[in-house]
């Protein structure tokens, strides 16, 4: 089968030279010095500051939630948080764990990303966040994201598992909001196996958050505060290490498989409408059909075919009885039923992709598509 993704595995040489260190020094958790290593060299690739590791991306989200305050209740009432139903079920429910409501907004109908047209009329005086995706990579509108969360007093918090390596306007997408939040699991652009970071933008709100992720442990006799264990350990910062030496031949061979989507497909299908002033990271290749039906029935033959593409965003989170306030987002919901994502990793061959553009293309050439 051809898989919708593959982790990129790194030298395996480079990898053993790092596992022998850690034998060595026989320190394999609680800030080792591989961790210590990833935290300087990824600030110094994404051009941000304040990142901490964290051991997967869903507590990346928690821990930011608690480190800035959101998770309190207001007047003895949960608190709320605005998001888009248009994401992994991550972000969501990762709000309804630490006792915030998710209250869902609809996306914009081109980039998918949260439209901002569309908050303001969900806060009410719980609201406590914003709390946006960057939709495979693209990214939000961050400037009126921003001036809605200033007039209302509120943080944001982005989601940004699928913008590592992002730029925007010269800048790392990183830098906007109090936080964003990335995910280092395996099928992801970057990885450490798995893993995430928080990049914060205040540095007191970093020094509470390494609090938080060991226990509330301070010293050896000291608890400060409520915490948990969300540290990342030296095995996967040896991956991610590796993976980093790596990322202009990984980002050069998604970026080849990207471009030769966008030139053989395009004509047949709806694609992202990406943000002006965006550097992609070329991690997805979402593709919208014109129905439901004619997304789902090629999901089938693409597998009959042997390749696995998959309906990612499905279904609209608002349909998600568990997470509660389940107002129908039009938008949301129509795109999240006509899209799949397509194969993109660094070690897909090109007769590999010839095979997944020629089943598309074929199935709508022969009308076997209704």
């Amino acid at each position: 089968m051809i898989p919708v993704t593959k982790p990129y595995l790194p030298n395996r040489e480079k990898l053993n030279q790092y596992l022998d260190g850690i034998y060595e020094r026989n320190w394999l958790s609680n800030n080792g010095p591989l961790a210590q290593e990833l935290t300087s060299r990824l600030e110094e690739y994404l051009g941000v500051e304040n990142l901490l590791l964290v051991s997967n991306g869903t507590l990346a989200l928690q821990i930011a939630y608690r480190a800035l305050g959101i998770n309190e209740p207001v007047n003895g009432k949960a608190a709320e948080a605005v998001t888009t139903p248009f994401t992994f079920i991550a972000t969501a429910s990762s709000l309804k764990w630490d006792a915030i409501q998710p209250v869902f907004a609809d996306i914009d109908p081109e980039t998918w990303c949260l439209a901002p047209e569309n908050i303001e009329a969900k806060i009410t005086p719980q609201t406590r966040a914003i709390v946006p995706v960057h939709v495979f990579g693209n990214a939000c509108d961050v400037e009126a994201i921003g001036a809605i969360a200033q007039k209302h007093n509120l943080k944001v918090i982005y989601d940004a598992s699928h913008a590592f390596g992002v730029n925007y306007k010269g800048e790392s997408l990183l830098k906007h909001g109090d936080a964003a939040t990335l995910s280092f699991h395996a099928t992801k652009l970057f990885h450490t196996g798995e893993g995430g970071a928080i990049i914060f933008k205040r540095k007191e709100d970093l020094e509470r958050a390494k609090k938080m992720i060991n226990f509330g442990i301070t010293g050896p006799e000291s608890i400060e505060e409520l915490g948990i264990n969300a540290k990342m350990n030296e095995l996967q910062a040896a991956m991610g290490l590796c993976v980093l030496d790596e990322m202009d031949v990984n980002m050069a061979a998604r970026h080849a498989v990207w471009d030769t989507y966008e030139r053989e497909l395009s004509g047949s299908v709806q694609l992202q409408k990406r943000s002006s002033n965006l550097t992609y990271n070329a991690a997805y290749f979402p593709v919208v059909f014109e129905s439901e039906s004619v997304a789902v029935q090629l999901a089938d033959l693409l597998k009959v075919n042997g390749i696995l593409a998959r309906r990612y965003f499905f279904p609209s989170l608002e349909s998600v009885k568990f997470l509660g306030h389940t107002d129908h987002q039009p938008v949301s919901s129509d795109i999240a039923g006509r899209i799949l994502c397509l194969p993109v990793y660094a070690s897909l061959e090109g007769r590999e992709q010839k095979v997944v553009i020629d089943v598309i293309r074929s199935s709508f050439a022969r009308g076997l598509l209704q």
